[in-house]
Protein backbone atom coordinates (compact mmCIF):
# COMPACT_ATOMS: atom_id res chain seq x y z
CA UNK A 1 0.00 0.00 0.00
CA UNK A 2 1.43 3.28 -0.91
CA UNK A 3 1.38 6.49 1.27
CA UNK A 4 -1.29 8.19 -0.88
CA UNK A 5 -3.37 5.15 0.11
CA UNK A 6 -2.31 5.34 3.41
CA UNK A 7 -3.14 9.36 3.70
CA UNK A 8 -6.54 8.37 1.79
CA UNK A 9 -7.72 5.73 4.63
CA UNK A 10 -6.75 8.17 7.06
CA UNK A 11 -9.03 10.88 6.50
CA UNK A 12 -11.68 8.35 5.64
CA UNK A 13 -11.33 6.44 9.22
CA UNK A 14 -11.14 10.56 10.80
CA UNK A 15 -14.26 11.30 8.53
CA UNK A 16 -16.24 8.14 10.11
CA UNK A 17 -15.24 9.20 13.98
CA UNK A 18 -16.43 12.45 13.32
CA UNK A 19 -19.41 11.63 12.29
CA UNK A 20 -20.81 9.13 14.77
CA UNK A 21 -19.44 12.02 17.43
CA UNK A 22 -21.91 14.63 15.28
CA UNK A 23 -25.10 12.08 15.48
CA UNK A 24 -24.40 11.33 19.21
CA UNK A 25 -24.03 15.51 19.85
CA UNK A 26 -26.90 16.48 17.48
CA UNK A 27 -29.21 13.15 17.78
CA UNK A 28 -31.10 11.69 15.07
CA UNK A 29 -34.75 12.73 14.20
CA UNK A 30 -37.38 9.88 14.85
CA UNK A 31 -40.82 11.60 13.69
CA UNK A 32 -41.74 12.10 17.31
CA UNK A 33 -40.04 15.39 18.16
CA UNK A 34 -42.18 18.13 19.68
CA UNK A 35 -42.20 20.72 16.85
CA UNK A 36 -39.94 23.94 16.80
CA UNK A 37 -41.20 26.66 18.26
CA UNK A 38 -41.69 29.98 15.38
CA UNK A 39 -39.49 32.50 16.21
CA UNK A 40 -40.76 35.50 16.98
CA UNK A 41 -40.01 38.68 15.38
CA UNK A 42 -37.43 40.80 16.85
CA UNK A 43 -39.25 43.73 18.42
CA UNK A 44 -37.39 46.92 20.32
CA UNK A 45 -37.55 47.54 24.18
CA UNK A 46 -40.00 50.25 23.64
CA UNK A 47 -42.47 48.21 21.13
CA UNK A 48 -41.85 45.09 23.42
CA UNK A 49 -42.70 47.75 27.00
CA UNK A 50 -45.53 49.16 24.76
CA UNK A 51 -47.11 45.73 23.88
CA UNK A 52 -47.01 44.85 27.93
CA UNK A 53 -48.43 47.78 28.91
CA UNK A 54 -51.52 47.15 26.76
CA UNK A 55 -51.59 43.55 27.80
CA UNK A 56 -51.39 45.19 31.41
CA UNK A 57 -48.32 43.28 32.30
CA UNK A 58 -46.13 46.07 32.97
CA UNK A 59 -42.60 44.39 34.53
CA UNK A 60 -40.38 47.33 36.22
CA UNK A 61 -37.01 46.86 36.62
CA UNK A 62 -35.81 47.78 40.02
CA UNK A 63 -33.13 50.72 38.92
CA UNK A 64 -35.95 51.87 36.71
CA UNK A 65 -38.64 51.74 39.67
CA UNK A 66 -36.26 54.21 41.96
CA UNK A 67 -35.23 56.55 38.75
CA UNK A 68 -38.91 56.89 38.01
CA UNK A 69 -40.19 57.58 41.68
CA UNK A 70 -37.30 60.29 42.31
CA UNK A 71 -38.57 62.30 38.67
CA UNK A 72 -42.19 62.13 40.03
CA UNK A 73 -41.08 63.52 43.72
CA UNK A 74 -38.89 66.53 41.78
CA UNK A 75 -41.61 66.92 40.09
CA UNK A 76 -44.21 67.28 43.44
CA UNK A 77 -42.00 70.23 44.17
CA UNK A 78 -42.85 72.05 40.88
CA UNK A 79 -46.39 71.45 41.43
CA UNK A 80 -47.02 72.46 44.98
CA UNK A 81 -44.43 74.58 47.22
CA UNK A 82 -41.81 72.67 49.12
CA UNK A 83 -43.03 72.52 52.94
CA UNK A 84 -46.54 72.97 52.31
CA UNK A 85 -48.93 70.73 53.10
CA UNK A 86 -50.14 70.09 49.77
CA UNK A 87 -46.44 69.17 49.14
CA UNK A 88 -46.10 66.46 51.59
CA UNK A 89 -49.41 64.95 50.31
CA UNK A 90 -48.27 64.59 47.25
CA UNK A 91 -45.51 62.98 48.00
CA UNK A 92 -47.41 60.67 50.26
CA UNK A 93 -49.42 59.69 47.07
CA UNK A 94 -46.41 59.13 44.89
CA UNK A 95 -44.82 57.21 47.73
CA UNK A 96 -48.24 54.57 47.85
CA UNK A 97 -49.45 55.14 44.17
CA UNK A 98 -46.11 53.95 41.44
CA UNK A 99 -49.04 54.71 38.93
CA UNK A 100 -49.28 58.12 39.92
CA UNK A 101 -47.22 60.97 38.01
CA UNK A 102 -47.89 63.97 39.17
CA UNK A 103 -47.34 66.42 36.02
CA UNK A 104 -49.56 63.73 33.75
CA UNK A 105 -52.27 64.35 36.70
CA UNK A 106 -52.65 67.76 36.34
CA UNK A 107 -52.87 67.63 32.72
CA UNK A 108 -55.77 65.23 33.14
CA UNK A 109 -57.52 66.85 35.73
CA UNK A 110 -57.50 69.92 33.86
CA UNK A 111 -58.92 68.22 30.94
CA UNK A 112 -61.53 66.48 32.91
CA UNK A 113 -62.65 69.61 34.47
CA UNK A 114 -63.49 70.96 30.88
CA UNK A 115 -65.19 67.74 29.92
CA UNK A 116 -67.43 67.53 32.71
CA UNK A 117 -69.15 71.07 32.80
CA UNK A 118 -69.37 70.82 29.14
CA UNK A 119 -71.36 67.28 29.68
CA UNK A 120 -73.19 68.67 32.58
CA UNK A 121 -74.23 71.83 30.24
CA UNK A 122 -75.34 69.31 27.18
CA UNK A 123 -76.74 66.67 29.52
CA UNK A 124 -74.27 64.05 28.39
CA UNK A 125 -74.55 60.89 31.09
CA UNK A 126 -72.50 58.73 29.62
CA UNK A 127 -69.53 60.88 30.23
CA UNK A 128 -70.29 61.92 33.21
CA UNK A 129 -70.60 58.29 34.59
CA UNK A 130 -66.97 57.41 33.17
CA UNK A 131 -65.61 60.47 35.36
CA UNK A 132 -67.59 60.95 37.89
CA UNK A 133 -68.29 58.87 41.57
CA UNK A 134 -71.40 57.17 42.03
CA UNK A 135 -72.83 60.17 44.40
CA UNK A 136 -71.50 62.68 42.32
CA UNK A 137 -73.11 61.59 39.52
CA UNK A 138 -76.15 61.29 41.27
CA UNK A 139 -76.63 65.16 41.63
CA UNK A 140 -75.80 65.66 38.32
CA UNK A 141 -77.79 63.88 36.93
CA UNK A 142 -80.81 64.70 39.47
CA UNK A 143 -79.67 68.79 38.13
CA UNK A 144 -79.80 67.47 34.78
CA UNK A 145 -83.19 66.04 34.93
CA UNK A 146 -84.78 68.86 36.33
CA UNK A 147 -83.52 70.76 34.13
CA UNK A 148 -85.18 68.51 31.58
CA UNK A 149 -88.27 68.32 33.36
CA UNK A 150 -88.61 71.96 33.20
CA UNK A 151 -88.36 71.86 29.03
CA UNK A 152 -85.02 73.74 29.92
CA UNK A 153 -81.24 73.50 27.96
CA UNK A 154 -77.74 75.22 28.10
CA UNK A 155 -75.72 76.40 25.66
CA UNK A 156 -72.20 77.20 26.86
CA UNK A 157 -68.84 77.60 25.51
CA UNK A 158 -65.64 77.02 27.18
CA UNK A 159 -63.27 79.52 27.57
CA UNK A 160 -59.97 78.47 29.32
CA UNK A 161 -58.29 77.51 32.97
CA UNK A 162 -56.93 80.85 34.40
CA UNK A 163 -55.50 78.65 37.03
CA UNK A 164 -55.55 75.31 38.62
CA UNK A 165 -53.57 74.40 41.77
CA UNK A 166 -53.89 72.07 44.78
CA UNK A 167 -54.89 73.01 47.77
CA UNK A 168 -54.77 69.25 50.08
CA UNK A 169 -53.68 66.42 49.12
CA UNK A 170 -53.33 62.54 51.21
CA UNK A 171 -54.08 58.84 51.49
CA UNK A 172 -56.44 57.65 53.82
CA UNK A 173 -55.60 53.99 53.62
CA UNK A 174 -55.99 52.73 49.97
CA UNK A 175 -57.13 56.19 48.42
CA UNK A 176 -55.01 59.17 47.12
CA UNK A 177 -57.26 62.05 47.36
CA UNK A 178 -56.29 65.35 45.68
CA UNK A 179 -58.38 68.72 46.16
CA UNK A 180 -57.82 71.78 43.50
CA UNK A 181 -58.73 75.21 43.63
CA UNK A 182 -59.59 76.02 39.57
CA UNK A 183 -60.42 79.11 38.11
CA UNK A 184 -61.94 79.05 34.95
CA UNK A 185 -63.99 81.30 32.09
CA UNK A 186 -66.95 80.26 30.70
CA UNK A 187 -69.96 81.52 28.68
CA UNK A 188 -73.17 79.96 29.60
CA UNK A 189 -77.12 80.57 29.75
CA UNK A 190 -79.45 78.60 30.79
CA UNK A 191 -83.23 78.85 28.30
CA UNK A 192 -86.75 78.07 29.55
CA UNK A 193 -89.25 75.99 27.09
CA UNK A 194 -89.96 79.20 25.42
CA UNK A 195 -86.83 80.11 24.34
CA UNK A 196 -85.97 82.97 27.00
CA UNK A 197 -82.55 83.43 29.23
CA UNK A 198 -83.83 82.35 32.79
CA UNK A 199 -80.28 81.87 33.83
CA UNK A 200 -76.64 83.15 32.70
CA UNK A 201 -75.72 85.49 30.06
CA UNK A 202 -75.02 84.05 26.30
CA UNK A 203 -72.45 86.92 25.93
CA UNK A 204 -71.05 87.64 29.27
CA UNK A 205 -67.71 85.67 30.10
CA UNK A 206 -68.40 84.68 33.30
CA UNK A 207 -65.46 83.52 36.08
CA UNK A 208 -66.26 80.57 37.72
CA UNK A 209 -64.15 79.43 40.82
CA UNK A 210 -64.34 75.47 41.89
CA UNK A 211 -62.94 73.50 44.70
CA UNK A 212 -63.06 69.60 43.55
CA UNK A 213 -61.59 66.52 44.86
CA UNK A 214 -60.52 63.85 43.19
CA UNK A 215 -59.81 60.17 44.24
CA UNK A 216 -58.51 56.67 42.98
CA UNK A 217 -57.73 53.32 44.62
CA UNK A 218 -53.81 52.90 44.82
CA UNK A 219 -54.50 49.13 44.37
CA UNK A 220 -56.57 49.64 41.36
CA UNK A 221 -55.28 48.59 38.01
CA UNK A 222 -57.12 51.53 36.29
CA UNK A 223 -55.11 54.76 36.46
CA UNK A 224 -57.97 56.79 36.13
CA UNK A 225 -59.29 58.96 38.99
CA UNK A 226 -62.76 59.97 39.62
CA UNK A 227 -64.51 63.36 40.93
CA UNK A 228 -65.77 62.48 44.03
CA UNK A 229 -66.81 66.17 45.69
CA UNK A 230 -67.48 69.73 44.26
CA UNK A 231 -68.23 73.35 45.92
CA UNK A 232 -67.72 77.02 45.03
CA UNK A 233 -65.31 78.98 46.05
Amino acid sequence: MGTSDLITLFFLIAAVVIFFQLRNVLGRRTGNEKPRYEQSPVRSRTEAAEAARQDGNVITLPGAEKDNKTDRLAAVDKIAPAGTEANKGLKEIVEADPQFEPTAFMKGANAAYEMIVMAFADGDRRTLKGLLSKEVYEGFNAAISEREANGESVKASFVGIEKAEITEAEVDKTEARITLRIVSQMISATYGKDGEIVDGDAEQIAEIRDLWTFARDTRARDPNWKLIATASE
